[in-house]
């Protein structure tokens, strides 16, 4: 390796490490200050000292009612993401393996879905969600957002399911499997980096919603996460620790959800764009 080389490699190993301390100093922050008691002061030097004094969480845990918060976003979440990976692989299934008019339509109302913002639909669906008795209730939210993140979905799984062969569910139906269950025993699984893209987009996005769930869950019991922690800070706003330690534990599920899939989300990125 030249000289020119080594230096420039040492260049990108520099830059990457600006970046990354960069991306990683408002976290650091966050966690400094809800791990200080609540005389904290940067002029003292406590955003580098932290005193490791976890009452905080506890505090804002109990004062927050991130406890039910956290049920409520986990329900809606699972439900959300179990009902979009159903009914969003089977309906790109359908639209490449059995091509015609009416599917090709259906595709293009799901491309036109993507261009649509969600805060345009807001009011008509509110009036719809108050005529199905959904408001304030966790079954309408999970269709509500489930919905709403489809035509993405769709359109990724698409783009993937064109490069697999037929020639692999045509021979389980040889042997006796129906269209559907070759699909879900074949395919599917096949379909592994791409769900796992799905998965971190869309739980993700779930998890954080705040614009809608402001409007349609409306009683406490029903608050999600983003909603707590907003109704938190507007209460104990002056209490930074508090805050941070609050923000922090919202954080948690979608952090560790990102973790898990995060292998297989470029390769599926990637893969599904290549191959659409």
């Amino acid at each position: 390796m030249t000289r020119r080389n080594r230096g420039m490699r040492g260049l990108g190993y520099l830059l990457l490490a600006v970046i990354t301390a960069v991306s990683a100093f408002p976290f650091y922050t966050l966690l400094t200050i809800g791990l200080n008691p609540a005389d904290f002061s940067v002029l003292k030097g406590d955003l580098f000292a932290p005193s490791l004094y976890f009452g905080n969480f506890a505090e804002a845990w109990r004062v927050s009612h991130l406890g039910q918060a956290m049920f409520n976003s986990t329900v809606i979440t699972a439900g959300s993401m179990l009902l979009l990976l159903f009914v969003s692989a089977s309906a790109a299934y359908v639209i490449v393996r059995f091509p015609n008019r009416l599917h090709r339509f259906i595709f293009s109302l799901f491309m036109l879905g993507m261009m649509v913002p969600p805060i345009v639909n807001t009011v008509p669906l509110y009036t719809l969600m108050q005529r199905i008795s959904g408001v304030n209730t966790r079954w309408a939210m999970i269709l509500l957002l489930a919905a709403s993140c489809m035509p993405l979905t769709t359109f990724l799984y698409v783009g993937f399911i064109k490069a697999i062969p037929r020639q692999f569910e045509e021979a389980a139906i040889i042997d006796g499997c129906s269209w559907f269950s070759a699909f879900w025993r074949i395919i599917f699984p096949q379909l592994k980096p791409i769900t796992a893209t799905a998965v971190i987009m869309n739980a993700v996005s779930i998890w954080n919603n705040y614009g809608q769930a402001i409007f349609f869950l409306q009683k406490r019991q029903v608050h999600t996460i983003p909603i707590a922690i907003s109704i938190f800070f507007q209460t104990y706003g002056a209490r930074w620790n508090l805050m941070a330690a609050a923000t922090i534990l919202g954080m948690i599920p979608a952090l560790v959800i990102f973790l898990l899939f995060q292998k297989s989300f470029i390769k599926g990125l990637s893969a599904g764009g290549i191959k659409g």
